[in-house]
């Protein structure tokens, strides 16, 4: 699809072109016939105009069409694109660990992807009508050039393509004083849309946790947060408004002299007498396209600054998703195999993290069927970091884990995620809500005392937000219960249950689900009288550590950076 808008866009781009060259020429009887006070030419030349001007009008209207649907599907193309970078096994978990590169990925994915690909689409046909106009012109004015006579010390001569090389040099002029003073755009566009994201993440958070705020009276500090990343935004668009500033300053003095220019050029022949007034206008009509082809970079500067740093977000943001599945190369993995035979076993098991090497405290652990297991470390001993390494999602380490299949196994993170939608949708994630019903989803539901929920099964909403903390780790245990998994791992998201729903998710497992494993990771604080064996962590703070991850990214971010570290 985007190649054949392309092929259209050429092709409506070339027959403007065409139509440009023909009112070019219409100029010259139009305006003689004026200065003879012909008449009839004036009104014959007038009907010529109007078909000049209707064919040109479709040709907008076709371009503006062709222009619009290219912007869309190019964003449509490059979004879908990131969301499928993105959203590859274990990526989205390990950039949210990555520093500047991984900061705020929905602004990358939804606003700088809408910018670059509209930029992307502006300046690709802007380029492309300028390249034809200028091939168009240039023989134009090249053959005008042969009328511009000089006189010198009584002798007549003329240069050959004179025009041609006067709009060369008037342009070429114009585009090295808009580099000149424009570089300093790049930079600042970079850094002004990572600044911009900045704010958009604080405004998100202040309005995420609202009733937070307002509890603590925290109004004035979340004020105070806002206003300082308002503060660090303001000091770019300060920057950009001078450097805005400077480069208009060129090309607005560029342009002003632009409508004398062409005149000044032409002038010689024209008074010397060998070209008519409408030869003249001919003249400047075709020195104008020329160098408002040739100025293309000119206007353009800017634009083309604030492309590039559009560019470098987002294709630092694509190739940092990329080099995710390189991390840590250097490192030692851990051996995730699925066993046939019913159980886990942990083989030397140990993993390494940038804090350090977290271990248990014993060498070789096998879990059976219908084993309760808590493993029990103080805060910083790599809790959550062990969790993943179950789940397949951390694999730096040592040793071996030797996990039961896929289909039979469910880990519940620290948080519970609750997905927008129906509440049936979030109860069968990730199945589709027609695997269970209604009965299961009101079963599931009372069993972990959330029954008065059930009359909401098919209302939409944010539940994440209606939900209380202990009803969203409650709605998160009755998909569990829904699922029913022969093992069952959990990061800490026992303890955030209510004590009644608690109990009940006890019982559930020492009656119901009698053979179902539970390997339940948690502090100091759970209780162990469920539970039939007590594992402990330790964290090795002088062991092997994982190098923090050199992730690429934007290129002008580098040099910022290195410029602020000589300044200091």
């Amino acid at each position: 699809m985007l190649l054949w808008l392309g092929v259209g866009l050429v092709a409506v781009v070339a027959a403007t072109a065409y139509g440009q060259i023909r009112l070019n020429a219409w100029n010259q009887p139009f305006y003689d016939a004026l200065s003879r006070k012909d008449l009839p030419a004036f009104g014959s030349q007038l009907i010529v105009f109007a078909y000049i001007a209707g064919a040109l009008l479709v040709l907008n209207v076709a371009q503006t069409w062709l222009n619009q649907m290219t912007k869309m599907k190019l964003r449509e193309a490059l979004t879908r694109d990131l969301f499928a970078q993105w959203l590859e096994p274990k990526r989205a978990f390990l950039l949210a660990g990555a520093k500047e590169v991984g900061e705020n990925p929905d602004q990358r994915i939804h606003a700088d992807a809408q910018h670059l690909a509209e930029l992307s689409t502006d300046l690709g046909v802007g380029l492309i009508q300028a390249t034809l106009l200028l091939a168009s012109f240039i023989g134009v004015l090249w053959i005008l050039s042969a009328g511009v006579v000089f006189e010198f010390q009584g002798k007549s001569f003329a240069i050959p393509g004179y025009m041609v090389w006067c709009a060369l040099l008037y342009a070429g002029a114009g585009s090295w004083a808009s580099w000149r003073v424009g570089r300093p755009l790049i930079s600042l566009n970079a850094e002004r849309y990572a600044r911009e994201s900045d704010l958009r993440f604080a405004l998100v958070h202040v309005n995420e946790h609202s009733d937070a705020i307002a509890v603590y009276r925290g109004e004035a500090e979340a004020s105070d947060r806002l206003h300082r990343e308002l503060d660090r935004l303001l000091v770019i668009l300060r920057r950009l408004v001078g450097a805005t500033t400077g480069l208009t300053s060129i090309t607005a003095g560029y342009g002003w002299f632009t409508i004398i220019a062409p005149i000044v050029v032409a002038a010689p022949a024209y008074f010397v007498g060998d070209l008519s007034f409408g030869g003249l206008l001919m003249a400047v009509g075709a020195f104008n396209q020329v160098q408002q082809s040739l100025r293309w970079f000119v206007d353009n500067f800017g634009v083309i600054a604030d492309w590039r740093a559009t560019l470098f977000r987002v294709g630092g943001f694509r190739q940092a998703l990329i080099e995710m599945d390189k991390l840590g190369d250097e490192a030692t993995r851990i051996q995730l195999v699925t066993t046939s035979d019913d159980k886990l076993r942990l083989d030397d098991f140990g993993v390494i993290s940038p804090s350090g090497c977290t271990m248990l405290n014993e060498l070789r652990v096998e879990i059976l069927p219908g084993d309760r297991v808590l493993i029990v470390g103080e805060p910083g001993s790599g809790k959550t970091t062990l969790f993943c390494a179950m789940a397949g999602l951390w694999p730096w380490g040592s040793g071996r884990i030797c996990l039961p299949p896929a289909q039979s196994v469910m880990f519940m993170p620290k948080r519970p995620y609750i997905p927008d939608g129906a509440l049936r949708a979030a109860l069968a994630y990730p199945n589709p809500p027609r695997s269970f019903s209604d009965q299961e989803f009101m079963a599931a539901l009372a069993k972990m005392g959330l029954s008065h929920l059930s009359r909401w099964l098919d209302r939409i909403a944010r539940w994440d937000r209606e939900l209380s903390e202990p009803e969203q780790q409650g709605l998160a245990f009755a998909r569990l219960l829904l699922h029913k998994p022969r093992w069952v791992f959990v990061d800490e998201a026992i303890e955030s249950l209510a004590p009644q729903a608690r109990k009940m998710l006890f019982d559930i497992f020492e009656q119901e689900w009698a053979a179902t494993t539970l390997v339940h990771i948690s502090g100091p604080q759970a209780k162990d009288e469920f539970y039939t064996r007590v594992l402990y962590l330790t964290m090795n703070p002088q062991g092997q550590r994982l190098r923090a991850p050199c992730l690429p990214c934007d290129p002008e971010a580098r040099r910022r950076r290195a410029v602020l570290a000589d300044r200091q």
